[in-house]
């Protein structure tokens, strides 16, 4: 989860705490980010599974729109999304993607309506990309907030709604995918049903300021353990979610990509965002290739860029790889072309020259565990 450095790394509100805290800091999306701590990733994984695991993300872009009189933010943050954002009642979110002309993948964010304006969560690698892509296409709609100093924290585990709930009571009977105003600590947070572990859990936007103490007001809590990105790779490889410049970017289309269930049914026939006619022609006839998850024998990990071949033939690459914890093996995924993408599939996956056999399985390795209420 290293990456190499192209100038001096950005820090997040979190960083005093971190380095307090023992973590293993390395370069990440331009800022110095946590990997793990002196636990470890396997425990720090464990923890996220079994408990409540506490995640910095505040380097994540957090953008603000709203409409400019006569106008709609969401109908016009829809020229550039295929999700359905009109259609989020106050307190909804969704996931969606920006696209390009030629139904690539932009970047992919969630979008929440807070009733008065709607909050925006970008990847921290294209966020002032995706800031530029709003303002270059939605000025004359909407005004645009960059949030970019605010803290982000993702508490996420099967005990996260009862470390949260001692602080804030009311989050107990929030849903998964919905978002709602609390106070924390005397400081205004921005609280949604979600994460991106599969498993149960919040994301807290903080004031700057506020980022520290509720943070340590949240490790207090007996559930909570802090948690790097190490395990956050692993916890979401399990879940079978893409990894934004891995699993999906703009040579991948929404479709390709098996997030057809993230295109609201009217705008699969209506269109009007970027791409569209290629990605409904890729709904109605099918993609060249899939998204696919992969089960290698023994313990060989297959890393991103491992071909993908049968009987010698390439027909694909893998694009996430690694070692499960919960499961205790080895998993994959990437893309094969369509017509060899069939679950059962036997396929041999290249690691270092040699080929590993392996199977097309379903996603998500370890089944979600999201709250429906």
């Amino acid at each position: 989860m290293s990456e190499p450095t192209a100038g001096p790394l950005k820090r997040t509100p979190l960083h005093a705490l971190h380095q307090e805290l023992g973590a293993r800091l390395v370069s990440f999306a331009g800022y110095e980010m946590p990997v793990q701590y002196p636990t470890g990733i396997l425990a720090e994984h464990a923890q996220t599974r079994t408990a409540a695991g506490l995640f910095d993300v505040s380097h994540m872009g957090q953008i603000r729109l709203t409409a400019k009189p006569t106008q709609s933010a969401a109908k016009a943050l829809e020229t550039l999304v295929p999700g359905d954002i009109a259609g989020l009642s106050p307190g909804q979110q969704r996931y969606t993607q920006f696209t390009s002309e030629s139904g690539g993948i932009l970047d992919d964010l969630m979008v929440t309506s807070t009733g008065d304006h709607l909050l925006v969560v970008v990847n921290a690698a294209c966020k002032d990309d995706d800031l530029a892509h709003i303002r270059k296409h939605l000025s004359a709609s909407c005004e645009i907030e960059p949030m970019f100093a605010r803290g982000l924290l993702a508490l996420q585990g099967p005990l996260a709604s009862q470390a949260l709930a001692r602080l804030v009571p009311s989050v107990a009977t929030m849903t998964f995918m919905t978002g709602a105003f609390v106070t924390i600590d005397g400081a205004q947070c921005y609280v949604t049903r979600s994460g991106y572990t599969g498993g149960d859990g919040y994301e807290i936007s903080t004031p700057a300021d506020k980022a520290e103490p509720v943070a340590r007001l949240l490790l207090a809590q007996p559930e909570v353990k802090p948690i790097g990105l190490g395990a956050r790779d692993s916890l979401r490889l399990e879940a079978g979610l893409c990894l934004y410049g891995h699993d999906i970017d703009t040579t991948t289309t929404p479709i390709e990509a098996g997030l057809l269930w993230s295109i609201g049914k009217e705008r699969r026939v209506a269109g009007g965002f970027p791409g569209a006619s290629v990605i409904q022609k890729q709904i109605a006839e099918g993609a060249p290739r899939k998204r696919v998850g992969l089960l290698p024998e023994g313990k060989a990990i297959a890393r991103e860029g491992a071909e993908i071949a049968i009987g010698g033939k390439i027909i694909g690459k893998v694009t996430s790889g690694g070692f499960a914890p919960t499961l205790g093996r080895a998993v994959a995924m990437g893309y094969v072309e369509k017509a060899l993408s069939a679950n059962g599939t036997k396929v041999e996956l290249m690691v270092r020259g040699k080929p590993v056999p392996a199977e097309i399985v379903p996603m998500p390795f370890v089944k979600h565990a999201y709250y429906r209420g």
